[in-house]
């Protein structure tokens, strides 16, 4: 019987020999090549990250900024005589304090609460809070003449309310992240501080409240909305509509008060119906958000010889509210010569050497233990930075 898998019987004919590999063609079965195992690669070093780079458009902005808030305070004594200078006083009040809070709105985006951040909110602000508002009180009980002004950590005297309005809309930032509408509920929110003069002077809440829509407005604005104010059309029309601006303050200079511009009274402790904190505080937004459109234009965007003055802008602003109220209580605009045009001139050109030189890397080095403290010794260590710093170990 025939196996009917070899139906010619149980022996094959034995295969042809296989043909050699043709030039370029593998053999049908060709051996795998197995590669001589390889030494364990070296463990990859990690790169080092590089500093992040500061936007010189920001720094100027900032540097600018606090140029102008010095040359303000250095007018304000000259306003009873020169309606000019009451005029330019008005116009810089307008944009000065509202560019620098839209831009510490801007860069508190990225604020989300977690323990570096408050740590850095901690050193950063509230820390140069106590500091200056103690300093200050000393210097106004010496140099002011007030022995017995009090210490108070409640109610900030002269420049030191900037940090406390900071701490708190730095706070609330996260908030403001996740309401649908906050611009128009912050606008809301300064509107109603407008008209309740019961709000009273603890921590300066009026000015934190009124102010807030700046902040948050930076909070809402993005690269591009810079970049919009930039443009050569708008650099152009920022023209004329400066110079408007100051036509008005020339004559609004003898009918209005300068104390609208401060943010820190109610309408009703301005002697002026309730009202009138509606119309003004919308007013002065909306002028408040076209001149700083303005001064935004103007801002150059590459590196110019004061873009390193713009990381010490906060030095410059605490430091020289010493001298601005200095000037006052040691009587330097007495003299007559400084009420004259020249005067003006010299006293807007010291204010303005005196800011930048208090920007200046040196005397940031100087003052960096009160205005960036470590205090490194006064937080716990994080249980996960720990780990790993031992792994990399």
């Amino acid at each position: 019987m025939t196996n009917s898998l070899y139906p010619h019987g149980s022996h094959r004919s034995p295969l042809p020999p296989a043909a050699p590999p043709r030039d370029g063609v593998p053999s049908p079965h060709p051996r795998p090549h197995r590669p001589a195992p390889a030494a364990a690669p070296a463990p990859a070093r990690t790169a080092e990250p590089k500093p992040k780079q500061r936007d010189a458009f920001f720094d100027n902005a900032k540097y600018l900024a606090i140029v102008f808030v010095a040359m303000g305070h250095s007018w304000e004594p000259l306003t009873d005589g020169s309606r000019a200078a009451e005029a330019l006083y008005m116009v810089v009040y307008t944009f000065h304090m509202p560019a620098f809070i839209i831009i510490s709105g801007y860069f508190s985006r990225s604020f989300d609460a977690s323990p570096k951040k408050l740590m850095r909110l901690i050193t950063g602000v509230a820390v140069p809070y106590v500091l200056f508002e103690v300093a200050y009180t000393f210097f106004k009980r010496t140099a002011g003449g007030d022995p017995d002004y009090p210490i108070s950590l409640l109610d900030p005297w002269y420049l030191t309310w900037f940090l406390v309005a900071l701490f708190v809309w730095r706070l609330t930032t996260p908030i403001w992240k996740i309401v649908r509408w906050p611009l128009p509920l912050a606008v809301a929110i300064a509107v109603l501080a407008s008209v309740s003069p019961d709000i009273g002077d603890d921590l300066d809440l009026q000015r934190v409240l009124q102010f807030l829509p700046f902040f948050v407005l930076g909070l809402c604005l993005k690269p591009e909305h810079f970049q919009l104010v930039r443009r050569r059309e708008v650099r152009i029309l920022a023209v004329p509509v400066m110079l408007c601006g100051l036509a008005l303050a020339y004559w609004a200079g003898p009918r209005m008060t300068s104390a609208w511009f401060y943010h820190r009274d109610s309408a009703q402790e301005l002697g002026a119906p309730w009202w009138a904190g509606v119309v003004m505080t919308l007013a002065l937004f909306g002028c408040s958000i076209v001149l700083t459109a303005c001064f935004f234009a103007w801002v150059p965007g590459r590196k110019m010889w004061f873009t390193a003055l713009g990381a010490g802008t906060l030095y410059g602003y605490l430091l020289h509210g010493f001298l601005a109220k200095g000037s006052r209580f040691w009587g330097w605009f007495d003299a007559a010569w400084v009420h004259t045009p020249w005067g003006q001139i010299v006293v807007t050109v010291a204010a303005a050497s005196v800011i930048t030189v208090l920007c200046t890397p040196p005397v940031q080095r100087m003052f960096r233990w009160a205005m960036e403290p470590k205090m490194e010794w006064a937080f716990r260590r994080d249980a996960a930075e720990l780990a790993r710093q031992r792994q990399r170990a």
